[in-house]
């Protein structure tokens, strides 16, 4: 499978958010590496098509996306940054109303439930109001609906942003083991969110890529007169502040900041919906 991106560009008025953006994906993790404002989240939501293109291609196996529909909606999994989730709704209830979203048949329903809330280790608190979970179980329920279909093109944008050390961990370690037999695209400003997962990783700045590579690869590709940050040893915090640093005074303590705009996932994934207070 190729998920492959070709000159893809995205104006908002006369700023330039994505700039001809070309990469070829193909099953593995990608992260995806940039300060704020980098267009992480702009390549996120052109993919998923949450808005439109100025220009450019998306291609699956070589046909545009645009074409494909709601064939590719049917493999394709989006975790935003944390939103306003219905918090008023049951882990199970909101999983159960994405699902109906995405069109999981009735009869699916029950064990496709069963299937992500263990996968995120959720299966305890599926009957617990999602306004009573802490800020990981939320991230956990943004990737259990993520998961919803067996997604083949998973697509996550900032997910360990706001937790504490441990929750980040936790997640991470989920995030490792869905890169098998699918395209995992994780967006980030955090080096430790990728360092140990990804396969490959794109380092972005003003909407376009500066340079790609493995994590390997691109800590060789520093000058050798650099002083490394720590240990006598070059590492991806190296390159991170070499390539992307320059202009990004916070980067330095590789700060989160929370940009949520408080709408609800359900408005991320769908055009439209039914109500969500409705019970499966």
């Amino acid at each position: 499978m190729e998920l492959e991106i070709k000159h893809l560009t995205k104006k908002y008025g006369d700023k330039l958010a994505l700039d001809s953006f070309s990469y070829s994906f193909h099953e593995g993790i990608y992260g995806i590496l940039g300060a704020n404002g980098a267009g992480k989240s702009t390549l996120m939501h052109l993919i998923t098509e949450n808005v439109s293109r100025t220009a450019g291609e998306i291609l699956l196996d070589g046909t545009d996306v645009l074409k494909l529909g709601d064939e590719f909606r049917k493999i394709l999994g989006f975790m935003p940054q944390q939103q306003g989730l219905y918090e008023g709704l049951t882990c199970e209830s909101f999983l159960a109303y994405m699902a109906r979203l995405k069109g999981i048949p009735r009869r699916q329903l029950r064990p496709e439930l069963d299937r992500v809330l263990a996968l995120t280790n959720l299966t305890d608190q599926r009957h617990v109001k999602i306004g009573a979970f802490s800020g990981g179980m939320k991230q956990r329920t943004l990737l259990a609906q993520a998961m919803l279909g067996e997604p083949k093109v998973l697509n996550l944008d900032e997910p360990t942003a706001g937790l504490d050390p441990k929750e980040r961990i936790r997640l991470r370690n989920y995030i490792r083991d869905l890169g098998q037999n699918r395209i995992v695209l994780l967006a980030t400003h955090i080096v430790s969110d990728i360092e140990a997962i990804a396969d490959d990783i794109l380092l972005m700045k003003q909407g376009h890529i500066l340079r790609s590579g493995s994590p390997e690869s691109l800590i060789a590709s520093l000058p050798e007169e650099l002083t490394p940050l720590l240990g006598g040893v070059f590492s991806l915090d190296d390159v991170y502040l070499h390539y992307l640093g320059k202009d990004d005074e916070s980067v330095a303590a590789h700060s989160v900041r929370h940009e949520n705009d408080h709408a609800p996932v359900a408005a991320h994934s769908v055009r439209q919906g039914s109500d969500p207070e409705a019970r499966p």
